[in-house]
């Protein structure tokens, strides 16, 4: 267990309310959102349902004052994966989204990898402040 820097626990509780957001929006609004970016209604659908899930976990995590470290770990990894396969999905060819439909991914993608640093940046000063 640590004991997270203020700095970390608003890097998580400010990925919450982004994905709780998010996953509002791509849960109810996937069919209007299918049709603006020309991206597959099931997949912004889905990826919605599993923002619901993600977010109400990372909430809950960054409201605690002594968390799992591999948890905090966990959550930076997946953020990283997660801008990884957002560029890779771009890339692959499986979608053909529009202009606005790419900037939407990348702009997504930036935004969760800078939550994956900011993370990861708060782990650290927290271990510099224990140590």
């Amino acid at each position: 267990m640590i004991h997270p820097s203020m700095f970390l626990r608003r890097a998580l509780l400010a990925d919450a309310i982004f994905s709780g957001v998010s996953a509002l929006l791509l849960t109810f609004g996937a069919g209007y959102l299918a049709t603006l970016l020309n991206l597959p209604e099931t997949l912004l659908r889905e990826t919605g349902l599993f923002l619901i899930a993600y977010a109400a976990f990372v909430g809950i995590l960054g409201s605690r004052a002594a968390m799992p470290k591999a948890l905090v770990l966990l959550v930076i990894a997946g953020n990283a994966a997660w801008t990884l396969a957002s560029v890779a999905l771009l890339l692959s060819g499986i979608v053909s989204p529009n202009l606005l439909g790419e900037a939407a991914v990348v702009m997504q993608a930036i935004m969760v990898g800078v939550f994956a640093e900011l993370q990861f940046i708060g782990l650290r000063r927290g271990a510099a402040a224990v140590a």
